[in-house]
């Protein structure tokens, strides 16, 4: 399965990025991911554009509003246009937040899941009927969070663990949210990489965070990759191997030729693991 995904290090499609992607794509870009959201039913110029690039580069879909843990019935219409724009693209990965965004409509912000058994089964069936209707495994990202949902019964790492196995799915693995909800829950990134069903990792993302004055890390995806997740990438490839891996951005857009230094510093650290895994 895992010949048909992307391979190496990406960036994250975004309509302010086009002038200049259409003038030169960085030579470490390898792949791109976009929102199914936001170009899925696009007629006209935007839907050339992005022909285009799905023409000469991989693609990834990352959604924003499935809301796999929410109590709303799950939107299969979405569900359905979305396999629809995959296969007219030819994408074949799609990962989702392992999180809830819609009460009475959309709520635009990933809330966090209560760490429950109960929690773990109806969020499981939610994601094996959207696999069901998508037609392949997908991956749930895990989730920056800001508030405890009071009755854990489990860790968070155990709840994702639990999660991905009673679904059968995959994990997409957020490496800067480990290190958001590290910081403002003080818990230990590393060991909660460790805990992590690393066997099921299918995708990366990496992203900057900005820090408020009294310290609360948000995850912004507004600012440039620290040190700090660049470390805790390296741990993640010499655990769960090379994997596809995105620069998300989402806003205060450098040129893109800086963008590109973050992508390439992507590809030389999958470069380098996957050389010291060969000689191991």
């Amino acid at each position: 399965m895992t010949e048909q995904w992307p391979r190496g290090a990406g960036l994250g499609f975004r309509r302010e990025l086009l002038p200049e992607l259409e003038a030169g794509v960085p030579d470490a870009v390898g792949f791109f991911e976009l929102a199914p959201e936001n170009w899925a039913g696009m007629g006209g110029r935007s839907a050339r554009q992005l022909r285009a690039f799905t023409e000469r580069y991989p693609f990834v879909c990352h959604g924003l509003s499935l809301s796999l843990g929410g109590m709303l019935p799950l939107d299969v219409d979405l569900l359905k246009q979305t396999r629809a724009f995959m296969a007219s693209h030819g994408i074949r990965l799609y990962t989702e937040h392992l999180s809830w965004s819609n009460d009475a409509g959309q709520l635009y912000d990933l809330l966090p899941l209560p760490c429950t058994h109960e929690a773990v089964r109806w969020t499981a069936a939610r994601i094996r009927q959207a696999q069901d209707v998508l037609g392949m495994r997908i991956g749930i990202e895990n989730a920056s969070t800001y508030v405890a949902p009071p009755g854990a019964e489990m860790s968070e790492a155990e709840f994702i663990r639990a999660v991905v196995h009673e679904a059968d799915c995959l994990l997409h693995l957020d490496v800067n949210n480990i290190l958001v909800n590290a910081h403002n829950f003080g818990f230990d990134p590393l060991g909660f990489l460790h805990q992590l069903p690393l066997d099921r990792a299918c995708y990366i993302h990496v992203a900057g965070h900005h820090t408020e004055p009294d310290g609360l890390v948000i995850d912004t995806h507004g600012a440039g990759v620290i040190i700090d997740v660049w470390n805790l990438l390296e741990a993640a490839y010499r655990r769960a191997g090379v994997l596809p891996t995105c620069l998300e951005r989402d806003f205060n857009f450098p040129p893109l030729a800086e963008l590109g230094l973050e992508v390439a510093q992507i590809a030389r650290l999958q470069a380098q693991a996957g050389a010291t895994r060969a000689a191991a």
